[in-house]
């Protein structure tokens, strides 16, 4: 993973992927006691950061086998991003998904043209189902963070934060971001370290599911004791990602763990003063920087709401917290 690379799917997802903009509220300022600016990636194509790296990887595949059809392995983020990409490409997608996802980004995945395959996230290993699959059919497997082209695809969203920033006149920044395998996270980062070397990368988790956070302080990969338990279903994995983890290591200040609680309070103020909709997993970057700003050290903090695609049942749980 380079810059390069970054730059390049920069170039190939341009037009189709919205630049989000940055978004300011003095009331989140005041709840936070720091300059807060939310990079809503929920209004992005899919309502998440995950097409980004969808059509990055999608669009570098060579057109002979990119036609034989890909296939992804998601909790529904990477599922819808890689089937709007696929769909973009004309080409078949086949999705594998857990079946306690939620109904909407079920639904959505196959209103996408997607076949949805789905297996039990506490039993079975989606990296087997999905590499079985991929063999019996002749797909191309799009690994939803441990794949170079995601990582590159996603990492835009870091040179954006980057010239945003400076429009702004900010050179200096923590950047919070929600974080599962850390695909988003690691391809900020490197973006971050050569476009605004002042600002620094903290990926945030849920309580409980902070394997990031405790493979950095440790120096080595750890594992989630569990993949269920938390509403924050979009960033729950097993462990960060073999490609993954050394760029966080080498690039990203500690880890943030907040508790799912927050991560609602968190959702009910985006509404409110931002008029967004962000899902429990996309808006613990923002719980973090509210309710656990004292854990930072940068007066200004950038967050990115990485994702809106909750169900009405969840979202109002979250607007019940004002």
């Amino acid at each position: 993973m380079n810059l390069d690379m970054i730059r390049a799917a920069a170039i190939r997802i341009h037009g189709h992927a919205r630049v989000t903009p940055l978004l300011h509220s003095p009331f989140l300022d005041e709840i936070a006691g720091k300059r807060i600016l939310v990079k809503p990636e929920c209004l992005q194509v899919t309502g998440s950061f995950k097409y980004r790296g969808g059509r990055s990887a999608v669009s570098s595949i060579h057109p002979e086998v990119r036609k034989k059809g890909v296939i992804a392995f998601s909790s529904g983020n990477h599922a819808q991003g890689v089937a709007q990409a696929a769909r973009d490409f004309g080409v078949p997608a086949v999705i594998v998904m857990p079946s306690d996802a939620p109904r909407l980004k079920l639904e959505n995945t196959r209103a996408l043209g997607a076949e949805v395959v789905t297996y039990d996230r506490a039993t079975e290993d989606r990296d087997a189902i999905g590499t079985a699959l991929a063999e019996e059919r002749g797909l191309t497997l799009i690994k939803p963070f441990d794949e170079p082209e995601v990582i590159a695809g996603q990492g835009t969203v870091g040179l954006e934060i980057a010239a945003q920033a400076k429009a702004l006149g900010v050179t200096q920044a923590e950047v919070l971001i929600p974080c599962g395998g850390g695909g988003l996270t690691s391809g900020t980062a490197i973006a971050l370290n050569a476009e605004a070397p002042g600002m620094r990368v903290r990926p945030v988790e849920p309580e409980g599911f902070d394997d990031v956070a405790r493979s950095l302080a440790a120096g080595s990969i750890q594992r989630n004791p569990a993949l269920t338990g938390s509403i924050c279903d979009a960033i729950i994995t097993p462990a960060p990602g073999q490609l993954t983890f050394p760029i966080m290591h080498a690039l990203c200040g500690p880890g943030l763990a907040v508790p799912d609680a927050d991560a609602l309070r968190a959702m009910a103020h985006a509404f409110l003063r931002l008029k967004i909709v962000v899902e429990p997993g996309g808006a613990v970057a923002l719980a973090a920087a509210l309710f656990h700003a004292r854990e930072t050290e940068a007066d200004t903090l950038i967050v990115v709401a990485s994702g809106g695609n909750v169900d009405p049942t969840s979202f109002a749980q979250a607007l019940d917290t004002l």
